[in-house]
């Protein structure tokens, strides 16, 4: 049996989909899962905080990388699938034909969505493509303001879109770049705080879904 594959997918920069990348490998990882990681983004922050990870756990990261251009995505996706439970495929910050490969070759989709009105525009192209390619999606509320007015309303704005919107919300917390830049996951940095429950969550929920 191969491995699924989420993609993560947003169009609009900004929106969280490598920390939400990363998090989701390790928790995965922790979970005892095999898990890949693949960059299709050329700025190549996946592929940095992969290096950095190695270079701090000694060569010894505990899961696989490796980067793709957009045609060659579904040839890495489905070699990666065959000897990993999860491929995880994080992506430019675009809603064009370069997205389409990744798109098709997963087997659920993630929009990471910031909380901003900006944000919440900018995933209906992405939304829009993964419906063409017959992708089931879940968007993600990502770095949230409990409290405010504009959390709220781009909370209920999100739940208006024509897609399932995750139950598990990701609020706005430093320690999901402080881990990111040491090559980390908030699981392992503090694994008993918010952070890391609420990551631990959105695995539990995503994992349900691909089994499903």
């Amino acid at each position: 049996m191969t491995g699924r594959i989420i993609t993560i997918a947003q169009q609009k920069g900004g929106s969280g989909k490598t920390t939400l990348a990363v998090n989701l490998a390790v928790a995965f990882l922790r979970a005892g899962r095999s898990v890949a990681v693949l960059d299709t983004d050329p700025q190549g922050s996946l592929g940095r905080w992969f290096m950095t990870r190695a270079e701090h756990m000694d060569g010894a990261p505990g899961l696989e990388f490796s980067t793709a251009s957009a045609w060659g995505v579904d040839w890495e996706c489905r070699k990666l699938s065959e000897n990993h439970d999860l491929v995880i495929v994080d992506t430019p910050p675009k809603a064009d034909s370069d997205l389409r490969p990744a798109l098709r070759a997963s087997d659920l989709v993630l929009v990471p969505v910031a909380s901003s009105h900006v944000d919440l525009w900018a995933t209906e192209g992405v939304l829009d493509l993964a419906r063409r390619e017959g992708r089931p999606v879940r968007v993600v509320l990502n770095r949230t303001r409990s409290g405010t007015r504009l959390g709220l309303e781009v909370a209920e704005k999100a739940a208006e879109l024509d897609a399932e919107l995750a139950r598990t919300v990701l609020a706005n917390r430093v320690v999901y770049a402080e881990t990111l830049g040491n090559g980390r996951g908030v699981q392992e940095a503090a694994r008993k705080g918010p952070a890391a429950q609420e990551i631990a969550a959105l695995a539990e929920e995503i994992a349900a879904v691909l089994e499903d």
